[in-house]
C-alpha cells in the first residue's frame, strides 16, 4: 500500500497524522520520506528534449489535444 500526505506548510504537522498511519498500516513495516516540495514538478532532461522537437515540428503535423488523446484512445482501445 503506497499512501501520499501533502501539506502546504510544515507548520500543518502534528502529532494528529500518527494515528492515521498506525490505523492504516498497522503492523506492517513502514517508510517515512520527507522532501521539500519546491516547484511541484520538474521536467527530465528528456522530457525536455521531447517538448524541443515537438516545438520544431511542422505547423501542418500539429494535432490538436483532442486529436491526440483520440489516437490515443483508438491505439490502446481505451
Amino acid at each position: 500500500m503506497y499512501t501520499t500526505y501533502h501539506f502546504s506548510s510544515a507548520q500543518e504537522l502534528n502529532s494528529d497524522i500518527i494515528d492515521p498511519i498506525k490505523t492504516a498500516f498497522q503492523s506492517k513495516p513502514i517508510t517515512i520520506i520527507i522532501e521539500e516540495d519546491t516547484n511541484g514538478y520538474e521536467l527530465t532532461t528528456e522530457m525536455k528534449s521531447v517538448l524541443t522537437e515537438r516545438v520544431q515540428e511542422e505547423e501542418s503535423t500539429y494535432l490538436t489535444g483532442k486529436e491526440s488523446i483520440d489516437q490515443l484512445k483508438e491505439k490502446y482501445a481505451v
